[in-house]
């Protein structure tokens, strides 16, 4: 069997495998947040919290839970990783330096990742599961419940009350990714990857020195952080390292974990909305850009010229041997397709126009399919951006799921479409235009410049993966990209919320003859050419300083 062969096989194998989970997903986690009943579990949360779960808030008290629950989160985590030198189970390890430790805060507090530091060389015990893995759960939970409360915006009418975030947030907790990262932490251990809390061990002697590996709850980490579309990794290489990610089944499913729940979401979105066939133009969207990235990451890097890349069937240098080019190009456009940012192989070293497919996927605002609950939200503002335009062409005001769209609502859906463009720009201009940032760059020219672009879009995204060149562990990377990463997660959000709230104070517009069918295959060509012309627009003119240079020299 041929590379070419095998990678076709592995994208339809995992087709099969999100069909499979979709409805039965989609349909529990409608039920999940439209359910009145709390368990037992939940209520003992709620009671130590001192929240009140049946309480409505409107869009302003919902958006103040969520920022007052990262901010602690945030401020925890970082005097974690200060006082880790003094914890028990710190394996050795001195605490983290501040400006590291503002930026792994920001990182996974925000579902980002972002790593500037060797996981198997600085963190503990303690802090890998107290704080690093915690985080995982909580992050991804605050997406779905974001996305959620959009929802319910479409949903309701007359009323500004979007649901309980404590509610949302723990139902999302307790009920959708504890249960399913135990799975698949039971599924990952049964496969080779490493669970238990050892120390540090030597294991051997290299070239007159010692190699040492220290043990972790990684399979558990490993789970969650695929499922939450977190990304960051136990070690530093990550899911191309033999204890996270052991065989070829456990690549394949790594990914299936990665995409599961943002499709799944679609789902939910169409039965909590009324019409089941609007989530399906939702995932038509996803699907149709996430096949179209894969099958151009496949073409780039086996196709890619040079006899000794033919001979090797595509370009091998920085991918994983054990899993080919094929399970390569899969994963990395599935992780930056999704706020994942998990890497079974390195960016950096994929051709220039691959690398360019990875930071394009990322640019898109990680919708096709996203991360949880992000993707989604992310997706329905695009989908109001596109009835806008179908709107002008025809004439008339636009409408979705029944809602005008108007000045207020676009303004909203304008300011969130802009906010992380403008981060990832300025971000970029500045660490070039400035003296000493750029002697954080492996590489000169444009795959140097590929690398800062590289950073800032995976930060100001919410990504995490990076280029692996760029030596991002210096005051000025560790900081700004730590404030890339807050404001690209907690602006947007304050503009879903704030439509959100908007859209549930109107009362429903009844369809008529002229108004746009969104469920309808056309509206899902005009949303995928609205989200491919609003990024291409705005990301062009980087993208021909970098990896599209590179890629045609």
């Amino acid at each position: 069997m041929g590379p070419v062969v095998a990678g076709v096989l592995q994208l339809l194998a995992l087709i099969g495998a999100l069909a499979l989970a979709y409805v039965p997903l989609g349909n529990y986690m409608a039920k999940v947040y439209s359910s009145e009943k709390h368990w037992r579990v939940e209520k003992w949360i709620y009671k130590g919290i001192g929240a009140n779960p049946d309480t409505e808030m409107r869009w302003a008290s919902y958006l103040r839970g969520v920022l007052a629950f990262s901010a602690a989160g945030v401020l925890f985590l970082y005097l974690l990783q200060r006082l880790q030198g003094s914890l028990p189970g710190s394996l050795g390890f001195s605490s983290i330096e501040p400006a590291q430790a503002f930026d792994t805060a920001a990182s996974f507090v925000t579902n980002t990742n972002w790593q500037s530091y060797y996981g198997e060389q600085a963190m503990g015990h303690v802090v890998q599961t107290a704080g690093l893995a915690v985080q995982n759960f909580v992050s991804a939970a605050v997406g779905i419940a974001v996305a959620v409360a959009l929802v319910r915006g479409f949903a309701r009418s007359r009323t500004g009350e979007l649901g309980n975030f404590w509610a949302d947030l723990v139902r999302g907790t307790v009920r959708v990714l504890v249960p399913g990262a135990a799975i698949a932490a039971v599924v990952l251990v049964a496969c080779g990857a490493l669970q238990n809390f050892s120390g540090i061990h030597e294991v051997g002697q290299f070239m007159g020195g010692s190699q040492q590996w220290n043990g972790g709850a990684v399979a558990s980490q490993e789970a969650i952080k695929e499922l939450g579309t977190n990304g960051g990794g136990y070690f530093n290489a990550n899911s191309a390292h033999p204890f996270e990610n052991p065989t070829p089944f456990t690549n394949l499913f790594e990914i299936f974990l990665i995409l599961v729940i943002p499709l799944a979401l679609t789902r939910t979105f169409g039965i909590m909305v009324g019409s089941v066939k609007q989530g399906y133009a939702i995932l038509a969207t996803m699907v149709t850009i996430w096949v179209g990235f894969v099958a151009l990451m496949m073409w780039t890097e086996f196709a890619h010229h040079g006899p000794a890349l033919e001979a090797a069937g595509g370009a091998m240098e920085g991918k994983e041997a054990r899993f080919g080019v094929g399970a390569s190009a899969l994963f990395g456009v599935s992780t930056t397709l999704t706020s994942t940012g998990a890497v079974d192989s390195f960016h950096s070293s994929f051709t220039g126009l691959g690398g360019g497919i990875t930071m394009l996927g990322m640019m898109l605002g990680e919708i096709a399919p996203g991360g949880v609950g992000s993707g989604l939200y992310g997706m329905l503002i695009m989908a109001i951006i596109a009835v806008f335009i179908a709107g002008l062409m025809v004439g008339r005001t636009p409408e979705y799921l029944g809602k005008k769209i108007g000045a207020r609502e676009m303004k909203l859906a304008a300011c969130y479409i802009l906010v992380t463009p403008a981060l990832v720009l300025t971000f970029t201009a500045a660490s070039m235009a400035l003296r000493t940032p750029p002697n954080s760059m492996l590489n000169s020219g444009a795959h140097g410049f590929s690398e800062v672009l590289y950073a800032f879009t995976s930060a100001s995204n919410n990504n995490g993966s990076a280029f692996a060149g760029l030596n991002a562990n210096t005051d000025w990377f560790n900081t700004m990209t730590g404030l890339a990463m807050l404001l690209g997660r907690f602006v947007p959000m304050v503009f879903v919320l704030a439509l959100a709230g908007s859209l549930a104070e109107q009362k429903p517009v009844p369809a008529t003859a002229g108004t746009l069918r969104t469920e309808k295959p056309l509206f899902t060509g005009l949303l995928v050419g609205a989200i491919l012309i609003t990024t291409g627009l705005t990301y062009f003119p980087a993208l021909a300083l970098g990896p599209l240079a590179e890629g045609l020299a």
